[in-house]
């Protein structure tokens, strides 16, 4: 590993209502660890969901119930399917997306860390990351300020950013979540579209490099 740069930059496009996200986050976290000074992850949100204004049909619920399934025989992480009894549930993800931008902006190097929080708050403990006392809640114990990071992410330019930010994700041509992108020279080169196990997205690295 020592011809290899000092310096390697990492793409981790993401959403933090995505269940195959929720169980690719602690994988991207490890790698980051085994890596640890020489690998900068910059994690980038995905328009999944994120305009949705109506509730979840039958239909629906039981392709997302589908899903959460096959994360959890994969992962073996868990989940709280109590989420499905709710009758008008709004599967609208931007919010929660422009939530984990201030927490980029305001604590960098704690976006996985609250990504990983705000996964959790969802998944497991059914909580709605549509509701800003939710988001106040679960920045606050990063020591985010609650005043600090509602100006922020009730401004007009958050929302524009994350709008930007959507259409960026898109141009690379990352439509699958999770995916991640080894940035280079060239600009960035795919390595995973989907979750990946933390060998393979290690090996798909070093054949980049």
């Amino acid at each position: 590993m020592d011809n290899l740069p000092a310096d390697i930059s990492l793409l981790y496009v993401t959403n933090p209502m995505c269940a195959w996200c929720y169980g690719f986050t602690p994988v991207v976290r490890r790698l980051r660890a085994l890596w640890q000074g020489r690998l900068h992850v910059q994690v980038l949100f995905g328009e999944l969901q994120a305009h949705v204004k109506e509730p979840l049909q039958h239909e629906q619920k039981e392709q997302v119930a589908l899903s959460w399934h096959r994360v959890q025989e994969r992962t073996y992480l868990p989940f709280d399917y109590r989420f499905f009894i709710q009758r008008s549930f709004v599967f609208n993800t931007e919010p929660a997306c422009r939530a984990m931008l201030c927490v980029r902006l305001l604590r960098p190097v704690l976006t996985l860390e609250v990504l990983r929080a705000m996964h959790s708050a969802f998944f497991v403990d059914n909580q709605d990351l549509k509701d800003p006392d939710v988001l106040v809640r679960l920045v606050r114990l990063f020591g985010i300020p609650e005043n600090l990071f509602l100006t922020l992410f009730e401004s007009e330019e958050i929302a524009q950013q994350l709008e930007d930010e959507f259409a960026f994700v898109d141009s690379i041509g990352a439509s699958t979540y999770p995916s991640t992108y080894l940035n280079t020279s060239e600009g960035p080169q795919r390595l995973s579209a989907g979750y990946v196990s933390l060998n393979e997205l290690e090996q798909r690295m070093l054949q980049l490099l």
